[in-house]
């Protein structure tokens, strides 16, 4: 056997290992993850998007329905969404403000559509956070107008707890690990 062929099957063993011990490898950190892969106790995909089978997936996307229906019911009809609201309807270009209401609630909606379709976990959790701006902001607004009762009252802080509820949920925070 010449030196060139014995060199060819040398390399040839040695990338054979090669290929051998890189299909073996696994994602650092848990027995029960590969890489690129799911988590086989979660169903959080590896790369930290929300599986259809996740239960919080359909979570924000109902509630992304229920501010997209919100949205929509402001900008069809501001007077009936101000009522929900908390405040009198305006009359006149005061309904271009309960109309920008629905743009903003609509809006949110699709944000968190998108997020929790096409990106992570933990961006959707990020933005429901922030979101509790919105609901907060409306209690401010509507307490010092003085013209909500204690079911719109209620209304914005089951808004904000619903928000901080999924935010949380979605972070992981209080599961065992």
């Amino acid at each position: 056997m010449s030196v060139h062929m014995m060199s060819e099957t040398n390399a040839s063993a040695r990338l054979g290992a090669i290929r051998a011990a890189a299909t073996q490898v696994k994602a650092p950190g848990s027995p029960f993850r590969h890489a690129g892969g799911m988590h086989l106790r979660s169903p959080t995909a590896g790369n930290g998007r929300l599986a259809p089978s996740d239960l919080r997936l359909w979570a924000v996307l109902a509630l992304a329905l229920v501010f997209l229906t919100l949205g929509a019911l402001f900008l069809a009809a501001p007077g009936l969404g101000a009522l929900i609201y908390g405040v009198p309807a305006p009359a006149g270009l005061g309904q271009t403000y309960l109309r920008a209401i629905g743009a903003r609630d609509a809006a949110l909606a699709l944000y968190l559509a998108g997020l929790a379709l096409l990106s992570t976990r933990r961006a959707v959790a990020i933005v429901l956070g922030a979101s509790l701006v919105i609901p907060a902001c409306d209690l401010v607004l509507i307490l010092s107008a003085g013209t909500a009762t204690w079911w719109q009252v209620a209304l914005h802080g089951l808004s904000a707890a619903v928000l901080a509820l999924i935010a949380l949920w979605l972070s992981g925070r209080g599961q065992a690990a």
